[in-house]
């Protein structure tokens, strides 16, 4: 019989990786970070449906629950930049076993709140429980598995990150009509707790170099300055306090943003390190790149109450409607590479920019009469050219960090791609709220809404050209052909 074509090392008991100790622990430690991913990637759709029957429960207007849902982003955003960190500090294990025990508790006390306060609160909990548990999973994997059996154990923790999208908008829809809003909630709870036993079993707390002091000051200025400027942007439909109040809050988390750029310069440890921003490919990745996220990312809020609300859908008819955005994601990997290969990063994404703000613009054209199998087509398409800019932006981002840079990178990419999704849902709740002003949103309402939406990821196209067409074709394979061709010309007679 011919060899395996990557056959799997032979169990060593005294291999520097756990996973290689035993063949069970090949597939047990992935599986056990894959809960963790699981849990946040499902919260990250469940919720959505469910907000018109929260609101109600909780005697509150329905685009007031984009709170809960940016809270939990901004938590999630704020506190990644730390989880390395504190994992180098307490050990993997021991990190990762109480970002589950924090996760699951948050979730069954988000599942118990009696008002909208409570709820930010422990959303905020929760996305803190996040920040802890998904990248200190990603470490673990890491250090558990040697570099020729990475990608196998990536594969198998990235199911989650798959079937939780999937899954949560027809879970919440169903969870929402049949039981109750709070089993959105509670449905993390039994994950958790089996997620905290594997973790205690299976999980081990390898010797790592402690890591230096930690950059409390600039992470200060950072969450600090973050939190306030989103709390700016929560109020400025239905300001919770006096506009004055809200205004020089907002000012000073600018002021202490814009602070932490003279602050970092120069510093080791940074808690983000801006100096990355010189790179090309990665300031227009995060920076264009985010300007057409926070628009993407408005559209899985408007949706599901476009069609409960407007429509006046069920969530679990909501639910059937938008989960085929999440399954696009499917479709378009295979194709991606190809995409890429043949425009490049620079007419690729900047083509694709032009093409999604379209897409949400047609969102304007949706009637209650509107034949579901056309809204589902509509939401397909959606899912596709969303699955292509993230995609795209995702690996440009990395594409020329160099090595020693590769940490600080995924902190502060992460925190962009977290804010884009908080800005996104706050973007669309104020538009939605300043256009329908003291009364629940109208189906026009809506559509003025996707348009002005659409608008904003029109604008990041123009970014996207400041790439070169060379930039990143080391990993697009752009330009191959050409060279290839010019090549054989050049040899071919006059």
């Amino acid at each position: 019989m011919a060899p395996s074509e990557d056959p799997a090392p032979a169990p060593a008991a005294d291999s520097p990786y756990l996973a290689l100790r035993s063949p069970r622990l090949r597939l047990l430690i992935p599986l056990t970070v894959a809960f963790a991913f699981l849990m946040e990637q499902l919260d990250s759709t469940i919720v959505t449906t469910a907000i018109p029957a929260m609101a109600k429960s909780l005697r509150v207007a329905p685009l007031q629950l984009s709170a809960a849902v940016t809270s939990y982003i901004l938590s999630l955003a704020v506190f990644i930049p730390m989880s390395s960190w504190v994992a180098d500090r307490f050990g993997t294990r021991r990190v990762f076993a109480f970002a589950l025990f924090v996760f699951t508790a948050a979730s069954a006390l988000c599942g118990l709140a009696q008002n909208l306060p409570t709820l930010v609160v422990m959303r905020i909990l929760q996305g803190f429980g996040g920040a802890m548990s998904t990248p200190v999973g990603r470490l673990i994997l890491l250090r558990a598995f040697p570099r020729s059996q990475l990608v196998r154990a990536m594969t198998y923790m990235s199911i989650p990150a798959i079937i939780g999208p999937t899954i949560g908008p027809i879970l919440g829809g169903v969870l929402t009509t049949y039981v109750d809003w709070r089993w959105v909630f509670y449905v993390n709870v039994p994950i958790g707790i089996v997620g905290i036993l594997f973790a205690l079993h299976y999980v081990e707390d390898l010797e790592t170099e402690k890591p230096g002091r930690f950059d409390i000051a600039g992470f200060a200025l950072c969450g600090i300055g973050l939190g306030l400027v989103q709390f700016g942007i929560e109020n400025l439909r239905d300001p919770v306090a006096p506009r004055d109040i809200v205004i020089a809050l907002s000012a000073a988390g600018i002021a202490l943003l814009v602070s932490y750029v003279p602050y970092a310069k120069g510093r080791m440890n940074a808690a983000l390190d801006l100096s990355l921003f010189a790179i090309r490919t990665f300031r227009i990745s995060t920076l264009s790149g985010g300007l057409s996220r926070i628009g993407i990312n408005a559209v899985p809020f408007m949706l599901p109450l476009l069609f409960q609300i407007g429509f006046g859908l069920s969530a679990v008819q909501s639910g059937l409607l938008t989960f085929i955005s999440s399954t696009s994601a499917l479709a378009v990997r295979p194709v991606a590479s190809t995409l890429v290969r043949f425009f490049g990063f620079r007419r690729l994404l900047a083509g694709n920019a032009v093409v999604s703000a379209c897409v949400i613009a047609s969102f304007a054209l949706m009637q209650a009469g509107t034949p579901h199998w056309v809204d589902f087509l509509m939401v397909l398409v959606f899912g596709l050219v969303r699955s292509v800019q993230f995609m795209m932006t995702n690996t440009l981002t990395y594409a020329d960090t160099p090595a020693a840079k590769l940490s600080s990178s995924t902190a502060l990419g992460g925190v962009i791609q977290q804010l884009t999704v908080s800005f996104g849902v706050s973007v669309a709740a104020v538009v939605l709220g300043l256009i329908a002003g003291p009364h629940p949103p109208e189906v026009a309402d809506f559509h003025l809404a996707f348009l002005l939406v659409a608008l904003l990821t029109l604008l990041s196209a123009p970014g996207f050209l400041g790439l070169h067409e060379d930039d990143a074709a080391h990993v697009s394979g752009h330009l191959k052909k050409t060279d290839a061709d010019s090549k054989t010309k050049s040899k071919s007679p006059a």
